[in-house]
């Protein structure tokens, strides 16, 4: 159980630092789900949108980050 628990304080922690990123990159103006290759397609009635782009580099982030935090666990 206190393994359990520990898992959970470290996936919160993560959950906080990424979106404090987030947040951070919108104040400094990075275009995150508006880079080049996020996919809009806009009709008359309606419209749909798929931040492919975006996602692939925030998964290559995380990727890096938790293989880090791996490493420094063990």
């Amino acid at each position: 159980m206190e393994n359990s628990g520990r898992l959970l304080m470290l996936g919160g922690a993560i959950l906080f630092l990424v979106g404090g990123g987030i947040f951070l990159a919108g104040k400094f103006g990075l275009p995150l789900g508006r880079l080049p290759g996020d996919i809009r397609i806009e009709g008359e009635h309606g419209s749909f949108y798929f931040p492919l782009a975006t996602s692939i580099l925030i998964s290559i982030l995380l990727t890096i980050l938790l293989n880090v935090i791996g490493r420094l666990l063990k």
